[in-house]
């Protein structure tokens, strides 16, 4: 009985994961199709490239994004392994379905012409979608499998790799559209990454993570392998049990532990985890001092 009360509280977390997931693609592809698309803004990503290239194959944008996220997945299981979870496989697909959902049987057309309010108040909704995936352990593919394959041969931050696909894009969108309509797009993946990280930990960004496990080193392989940070492993002794326990002691990005909570969530559901919001870190992988 007990057993069965487990499954099916695990079956209802997962379905309103996808939900959320769900919502929050409906929320970017309201974006891209209204606000971006219409206004040839290239945001950067693979979105961004997808519209490019739209206008000079005349290939529908939805197509394109699920065949380059196919491409990349494939990649990023032969060069990187098999990190992308299939909340994220699921994110990527359904984008596409929802984009050509939306080409087909809508015939989207700009909210706005005005190239400024489209800018702002479509990095605004995608942020927004964007933060609520990355919530739920997840993504919709595209640059960020991008920055983690150059991450992991060219040891370059996945902020950075971010960063150097988005500008690839949108020199490719200033070649196509006009410099003017580049500089938008730019202007909106900047938008778009400042908000991010505001909306999912609000002004702080950092976390200070205590870890009290007995899988030490399923947690501590899983932050310095995976999520690529570094750790403090402290001796500890249960006050109630007066057993020998281990505490890992890490300071995260709101992304990464969003990573590693879901991460302990599945595979050492007794670990104790605090969380302590921090303003800044310096240090190596943060800021320096």
């Amino acid at each position: 009985m007990k057993k069965n009360k487990e499954k099916i509280h695990q079956i209802l977390v997962k379905a309103k994961e996808y939900l959320w997931i769900t919502i929050a693609v409906a929320i970017i592809t309201f974006a891209l199709e209204y606000f971006f698309f219409p206004n040839l803004i290239a945001s950067g990503g693979i979105s961004g490239l997808a519209l490019v290239l739209n206008s000079v194959f005349n290939i529908e944008p939805s197509i394109l994004i699920l065949g380059f996220n196919i491409i990349l997945f494939a990649l990023a299981f032969l060069l990187v392994g098999g990190s992308f979870g299939g909340r994220s496989i699921y994110a990527s697909v359904l984008l596409a379905v929802f984009m050509w959902i939306t080409e087909k049987l809508l015939s989207p057309r700009a909210i706005t012409e005005n190239l400024f309010l489209a800018s702002i108040f479509g990095s605004l909704i995608i942020a927004l979608g964007t933060a609520i995936v990355f919530n739920q352990g997840s993504s919709t593919g595209g640059t960020s499998i991008i920055a983690k394959i150059i991450n992991k041969y060219f040891h370059i931050p996945i902020g950075q790799g971010l960063l150097l696909t988005d500008c690839t894009v949108t020199i490719l969108a200033m070649y196509v559209f006009g410099v003017e309509l580049g500089l938008f797009g730019l202007l909106s993946a900047i938008v778009v990454g400042i908000l991010v990280d505001k909306f999912i930990a609000g002004f702080n960004p950092v976390k200070q993570v205590f870890i009290i496990t007995s899988k030490e080193k399923l947690v501590v392989d899983f932050i310095m392998k995976d999520i690529n940070r570094g750790c403090t492993i402290l001796a500890g002794k249960g006050g109630f049990t007066g057993g020998d326990t281990s505490i890992v002691y890490t300071v995260l990005t709101s992304r990464q532990f969003i990573t590693l909570k879901n991460f302990i969530k599945e595979n050492n559901p007794d670990a104790f985890i605090t969380v302590t919001e921090s303003t800044e870190a310096l240090g190596q992988g943060f800021t320096e001092h």
